[in-house]
């Protein structure tokens, strides 16, 4: 199925959604490997007699692996076969899961942490491309977005499996299932996913030539604006809907948001290949007016709760709008373009936390909305003044020049 109607290139003309899905598990891994600790942290404190601080240090590590890595380990590997990269990835997640899952001492598990990181933000420069490579270039779209499906589905359960497999069978046990589906997910990728060559040595594109590439900073600042803002309120998501008195439901809060998302990604995919700048805006501007709802009606659980739907319809295909126009307007740096996604988006999760801890601490939890709007509608101008490069109008190039690698 994978390999129906190929063109010259190995491209094929049908989706070959066993190979996607294989993709779509290893974004699930990395976002489930990743937010994995914070439903386990009452077991892993007691267990290890730590503070929580320093066991929620293991999600930090994580994050700091990815952000650190993603764009070396790009140019490293950028050579090399792409589905021998791709299952280095799936490899680090079997063993530093492993690890973690074995080990007593915090300073082993950190390390692994970070490592497991480094792996993840690999993934991520490799997901997209990879997706894009398999298909034609009018299904390149659809293919991303079907390749991105496992990140709105771990977002919304990734803290709740960590508390049920942590209650049910034992942090260690939790780390050694996330093995368990890596192993299962390398047999998977090397039974349906092809295997492309890498960059011929050479002909790699440079990081700063890509930087500077037409697009690529436009896109990059309204991938850092845009997630800042949406971070904000998805990290403190627990005070904003307290205000309407849903403290205790946060985790229906999350459920409806993930449930939308994945209604995002099917818009997202039917969208993207013909009107990708229309639905980054629309996606920017409705955003926008929810921020300012929940502004407005912050003490309403009818409002915040169609607010969260709403949002979370704006924002799932996020991922495939943007990491299809980044790889669109890099060309040849597809991948190096995309481990910049991988920078941007970290940073804007990190600054999500600190924004928004800083908002609470200073202004309280009614400043977040307008504090959102303000960073959405800046993502909103700058989506809107790159009409040439960036986010061009009309649908994305047909020549297969824009899946070239």
């Amino acid at each position: 199925m994978s390999h129906s109607l190929p063109d010259g290139d190995g491209r094929v003309a049908k989706l070959p959604l066993p190979a996607l899905l294989a993709l779509a598990l290893t974004g699930f891994l990395c976002i489930a490997t990743e937010t994995l600790p914070a439903g386990l942290l009452p077991q892993m404190t007691s267990d290890l007699d730590l503070s929580p601080a320093l066991a929620g240090q293991t999600v930090t590590a994580y994050a700091l692996g990815s952000l650190m890595t993603a764009i070396p380990l790009t140019l490293a590997t950028a050579t090399w076969p792409r589905r021998r990269a791709l299952l280095l990835t799936v490899a680090g997640f079997l063993l530093f899961n492993s690890v973690t899952a074995l080990s007593s001492n915090i300073a082993i598990i950190l390390v692994a942490r970070f490592l497991a990181g480094c792996a993840a933000g690999l993934a991520w420069s490799l997901i997209a491309a990879y997706a894009r490579r398999m298909v034609v270039s009018s299904l390149q779209g659809k293919a991303v977005a079907v390749a991105m499906i496992g990140t709105p589905i771990a977002l919304s359960i990734g803290v709740p499996l960590g508390t049920w497999l942590g209650s049910s069978f034992g942090w260690r046990h939790a780390f050694t299932i996330m093995s368990a589906i890596a192993a299962v997910l390398a047999i998977w990728i090397l039974c349906v996913v092809p295997s492309f060559p890498g960059q011929p040595r050479g002909q790699r594109p440079a990081l700063l030539r890509t930087l500077l590439h037409p697009g690529v900073r436009p896109i990059l600042l309204v991938v850092l604006a845009w997630m800042l803002g949406h971070n904000i309120i998805y990290t403190y998501i627990a005070p904003l809907v307290a205000q309407a008195g849903l403290g205790e439901r946060v985790d229906l809060v999350l459920l409806v948001f993930g449930v939308a998302s994945l209604g995002g990604i099917w818009l997202s995919s039917r969208l993207v290949d013909r009107a990708l700048r229309h639905t980054v805006i629309v996606s920017l501007a409705v955003f926008t007016l929810v921020a300012l709802g929940f502004a407005v009606a912050a003490k309403s659980p009818a409002w915040v709760i169609a607010g969260v739907a709403i949002w979370g319809l704006s924002f799932g295909g996020a991922a495939t709008l943007l990491q299809t126009a980044l790889a669109d307007a890099a060309g040849a740096g597809a991948e190096i373009a995309l481990s910049m996604n991988v920078v941007a988006w970290n940073l804007a999760i990190a600054g999500g936390s600190v924004t928004g801890g800083l908002l609470l601490e200073w202004a309280g939890v009614s400043s977040f909305p307008y504090a959102v709007a303000v960073l959405v509608m800046l993502a909103l101008s700058i989506a809107l003044r790159s009409v040439e490069h960036g986010f061009p109008v009309g649908p994305r190039p047909s020549a297969d020049r824009v899946a070239a690698h």
